[in-house]
């Protein structure tokens, strides 16, 4: 749909978290459009808007865990470089399970994500698959930043390190492209489904 289109406004840029990101407010009002603007037969965009939401999941996926990578990088980093009491925080057990903590769920989302794509490639729908890897990895990411934080101390929350801004895209991300509840209901309704009509999962 063209801008300029009669009916079609929009209202403001709505920054999220502080930043700004071109998300904004539209309205519509009375707005028509030829035929020949459909991008598929009508009555189907939301079955259009599914199928590259799908992927776009895994493509979040990805990016989530270059960050999540980046941010564990800096918080093993820190952990020798800081002295804290004359002691690098590396030497204590708290610290040595933000570690554990922030590898395994970065381990865990990294396999999730490829058996995902997997499944759109062997032309499944993938619901299970995507619905979890979104959750997973939305998580992930954001558990992993926040130990990386708690790591920097105060200097983790401001523009001194990329974490600060970081964190609140991975907060935004558990919500957009649809919340964790959302994915959680679906693969949590799916699963015994399949089990109801006498198949197994796995």
């Amino acid at each position: 749909m063209p801008t300029d289109t009669p009916g079609y406004t929009i209202v403001r840029e709505t920054p999220v978290l502080g930043l700004g990101g071109s998300h904004c407010e539209v309205r519509y009002e009375n707005v028509r459009l030829p035929a020949q603007n459909l991008l598929g037969p009508r009555g189907q965009g939301f079955v259009i808007a599914q199928k590259r939401l799908g992927p776009g999941r895994i493509f979040h996926c990805m990016r989530w865990l270059g960050q999540a990578q980046r941010a564990f990088d800096l918080m093993c980093r820190r952990l020798h470089e800081r002295r804290a009491f004359g002691e690098p925080p590396a030497a204590e057990q708290l610290m040595r399970q933000h570690v554990f903590g922030s590898y395994a769920e970065i381990q865990s989302a990294r396999l999730l994500t490829p058996h995902a794509a997997e499944a759109i490639d062997a032309g499944s729908q993938a619901r299970v698959e995507i619905g979890t890897i979104k959750v997973v990895g939305a998580r992930m990411l954001h558990n992993v930043i926040d130990r990386a934080i708690q790591v920097y101390g105060a200097a983790g929350l401001t523009p001194d390190t990329p974490l600060e801004r970081m964190y609140r895209h991975a907060r935004a991300g558990r919500i957009y492209d649809g919340p964790d509840e959302v994915h959680i209901d679906s693969v949590g309704r799916r699963i015994p489904g399949v089990y109801a009509a006498g198949g197994t999962w796995g």
